[in-house]
């Protein structure tokens, strides 16, 4: 994908979380049950990096359930950070951080307090990054912040499966952009809360990120689908770093 692409999608995404962050955290009070199933797994002392944290509803339930290792969120939004410090319940045997920081703009994980994590999570995350070299190198990054054999979890939106999303899939001229300049499996949503918007979107397949755990030092640990209609909107995966 050419880099002037790239940026005009990111550019749309950044622009599309700042002007709906609202109406956006309005929809995200509460946790996808795959979600749930995976903190509920989660040792209380274990120390977290969160990527794409939002508006904090991770950092909440892990507040609620007496987690007490690191907990570090970041996002590219401050209005949703804003959302995730007036929503967190602060304890103090629960250290908590939020920075913000973009995915998208190489040294983001200089921001962090510590450079190893026993757990990285990506929930939702993965999809809105353009480009395979975009998502390798952020892959690439997070499992340096690992400590050996750490684990990342992630979740993508399979919203292919649903007929419903399918109908808010828009022809990328919306946006000045043709089908040819973008990747297979790239799509453009739309979003109908609080006025029209736009979101990038991109579809992973099982094949696809398979190569993509193994091109950034990763070997799949499970899969599994949750969440919405019929059970099978979220695909879920626990990766855990290869040692050499």
């Amino acid at each position: 994908m050419d880099y002037s692409v790239i940026a005009q999608i990111l550019k749309l995404n950044k622009s599309f979380y700042q002007t709906f962050a609202e109406h956006f955290s309005a929809t995200r009070n509460r946790l996808q049950p795959g979600v749930q199933r995976i903190l509920d797994k989660i040792e209380p002392n274990t120390r977290i990096l969160d990527l794409g944290c939002g508006n904090g509803e991770v950092a909440h339930y892990l507040s609620r359930s007496g987690h007490h290792g690191l907990y570090t969120g970041i996002d590219m939004s401050a209005r949703l950070l804003e959302k995730a410090k007036e929503k967190i319940h602060l304890r103090e045997n629960f250290p908590v951080l939020f920075i913000q920081a973009d995915l998208s703009v190489p040294g983001w994980e200089l921001e962090l307090p510590t450079s190893e994590y026993d757990l990285i999570l990506a929930f939702a995350v993965l999809h809105h990054l353009p480009g395979k070299t975009l998502r390798r190198s952020v892959l690439a990054t997070a499992n340096k912040l690992l400590r050996p054999s750490g684990r990342f979890i992630h979740s993508e939106w399979q919203f292919l499966n649903s007929p419903r999303l399918r109908a808010r899939i828009q022809p990328w001229e919306r946006i000045g952009l043709r089908e040819d300049q973008v990747e297979n499996g790239d799509y453009l949503l739309d979003w109908r809360h609080g006025g029209l918007g736009y979101r990038y979107v991109h579809h992973f397949t099982l094949d696809e990120l398979s190569l993509l755990a193994e091109e950034t030092g990763f070997s799949i640990l499970e899969t599994f689908l949750c969440d919405g209609e019929g059970g099978k909107l979220g695909l879920y995966q626990i990766w855990e770093q290869d040692i050499d």
